[in-house]
C-alpha cells in the first residue's frame, strides 16, 4: 500500500490560512450569496479547505469544487483509445458556463506537475488540448472577456516541487516551493491584505501613464530580437486590480507584477528569441525563436520542445497571433528570487512577455461594451489558445512609438525608463 506523505508539515499553516484569505478578499472579492467555482489538483486539498472555509466567511452562496488528479490524467494516455484523445467533457464547461452567466465567481488553484505528459505522445497531447479548448470555449470567453471575478493561486504540490528544486529531498523541496509562493503572493508579511492595495496602486501608476502616451506601438530590442509590436486600435493598460463587468473589482493573477494591453493581431513585425523557457502541458519549450510578418509567424523554432510549439500554432488561425504583450521590470520579486517555477503564473511576472492566442476584452475603452465584430476590427485577436512567453531580461531595451513616428524611452536594460 502506498503512503501518501503529509506535507504539511513543511508548509507553513499560518501562511497558507493568510493565502486562501488573500484569495477570496483581493483576488476574487468575493460578494455575499455569490456562488464560487473551485478547480484544483488533488494534491492542493488543504487549499481548497481553507479557501471553502473563507469563501463562506465572506457570505458565498455554495463553493462547488472539481479535482484534477495526475495518475488519472496519465492512465488516459496509456490505456485509453485512439479516439478518446479527440473528445472532451463538454457538459463539464457547459455547466461552468452556465454558472457564470448566473453569476458565480472562479478561482483556480495552479500546481500540477508541469512535466506530467513530458513522456507521452506529442501528437495526442496537441489533440487532447485542442478537444479541451474547444470544449473549454464557452466558459473561457466568460474568463476572458472578463465577465466575471477570477482569481488564481497556487499550491506547492509534491510533484512541482521535485521539478523546481531536483537536488533536494522531497520535503524540503515542497517547503521550499511553498516559502517562494508566499513570498510572491506577499502573505509572507504582517499585513498582506494592505501590501496588496499598495502594490496595486504602484501598478496603476503605471498604466495610467502607458495609457497617457498612447503608444502606437511598441519596440522590443535586444540579443535575438527586434521585434515591434503595433497596439490595438483604443487599446487600454491595465495591471493589478480590474473591474470585471460583474462591477467587482478584483485581482485575477496572485502573484502579479505586470501592466499589459491588447497588441494588434495585423501589426506585429520582426524577430524575437525567448528569455526563459516556457513550460506547456507538460513539455518544456526552450529558446523559443519566432519571425512575424504582417502579425503572422511565419517561423518558429525551438531548442527543445518544438514539436509540440508548432502544433500550438497550428491550433487555429488566432493561435499564430498575439493577444497580450505585458510589461515587467527585471528587478521584480519574482525574478530576485532566481527561481525558474516551470509555470507561467509566476515566470511571467519575472520577464515581460508577449502571449500567443486570444486576447483580453477588457484592454480596449469601453471594452465592456464592445461586440467581438468590433474588437476585431480594433485589432483584437480571436483564438482557442492564450499562452503566455517570456520575452524580457536585463539585457532587452522598450521604445514606445508615437503615431507621428517619434520614440519614448520606456524601459532601459529590463526597467522602467
Amino acid at each position: 500500500m502506498t503512503i501518501v506523505p503529509n506535507f504539511q508539515t513543511v508548509v507553513d499553516p499560518q501562511k497558507l490560512e493568510k493565502l486562501a484569505e488573500v484569495a477570496i478578499k483581493v483576488g476574487l472579492r468575493l460578494e455575499k450569496g455569490q456562488d464560487l467555482v473551485i478547480t484544483a489538483p488533488l494534491a492542493a486539498l488543504p487549499l481548497v479547505r481553507l479557501l471553502t472555509k473563507h469563501a463562506y466567511i465572506a457570505g458565498a452562496g455554495i463553493v462547488s469544487t472539481f479535482y484534477s488528479d495526475e495518475e488519472t490524467t496519465l492512465a488516459r494516455y496509456e490505456y485509453a483509445s485512439d479516439a478518446s484523445f479527440d473528445k472532451a467533457s463538454d457538459w463539464l464547461y457547459d455547466g461552468m458556463a452556465k454558472a457564470y452567466a448566473n453569476g458565480a465567481a472562479r478561482l483556480a488553484i495552479s500546481g500540477d506537475n508541469p512535466m506530467m505528459l513530458s513522456g507521452q505522445d506529442p501528437a495526442k497531447v496537441a489533440r487532447a488540448n485542442k478537444a479541451n479548448s474547444m470544449a473549454y470555449k464557452p466558459a473561457l470567453e466568460k474568463i476572458a472577456n472578463f465577465d466575471i471575478n477570477w482569481n488564481i493561486v497556487s499550491y506547492p504540490n509534491p510533484s512541482w516541487a521535485r521539478q523546481v528544486f531536483p537536488d533536494v529531498p522531497e520535503d524540503v523541496a515542497v517547503g521550499k516551493l511553498a516559502d517562494a509562493i508566499f513570498a510572491a503572493s506577499r502573505v509572507d508579511l504582517a499585513e498582506p491584505i494592505a501590501a496588496w492595495a499598495e502594490h496595486n496602486g504602484n501598478l496603476k501608476k503605471r498604466s495610467t501613464w502607458l495609457n497617457g502616451e498612447r503608444f502606437s506601438a511598441l519596440h522590443f530590442t535586444g540579443p535575438g530580437t527586434d521585434l515591434t509590436v503595433g497596439l490595438a486600435d483604443g487599446h487600454e493598460w491595465h495591471g493589478g486590480a480590474s473591474t470585471a463587468k460583474n462591477g467587482i473589482t478584483c485581482n485575477p493573477n496572485i502573484p502579479t507584477e505586470e501592466v499589459f494591453t491588447t497588441p494588434h493581431a495585423l501589426k506585429v513585425e520582426g524577430h524575437v528569441s525567448s528569455t526563459k523557457p516556457l513550460s506547456h502541458q507538460g513539455t518544456l519549450i526552450d529558446n523559443i525563436q519566432v519571425k512575424f510578418e504582417g502579425g503572422r509567424i511565419v517561423e518558429a523554432k525551438a531548442s527543445k520542445g518544438e514539436e509540440v510549439l508548432n502544433k500550438v500554432l497550428d491550433t487555429d488561425e488566432g493561435a499564430r497571433r498575439l493577444g497580450e504583450v505585458a510589461l515587467v521590470p527585471h528587478s521584480s520579486p519574482i525574478s530576485k528570487s532566481g527561481i525558474l517555477f516551470y509555470n507561467t503564473l509566476f515566470d511571467e511576472n519575472a520577464s515581460c512577455h508577449i502571449a500567443l492566442g486570444q486576447c483580453y476584452s477588457k484592454c480596449f475603452l469601453d471594452g465592456a461594451s464592445l461586440s467581438q465584430d468590433q474588437i476585431k476590427a480594433q485589432g483584437g485577436n480571436s483564438s482557442l489558445i492564450h499562452i503566455d512567453w517570456m520575452i524580457g531580461s536585463d539585457k532587452v531595451d522598450i521604445d514606445g512609438l508615437r503615431a507621428d513616428g517619434s520614440k519614448v524611452p520606456v524601459m532601459r536594460k529590463g526597467e522602467w525608463a
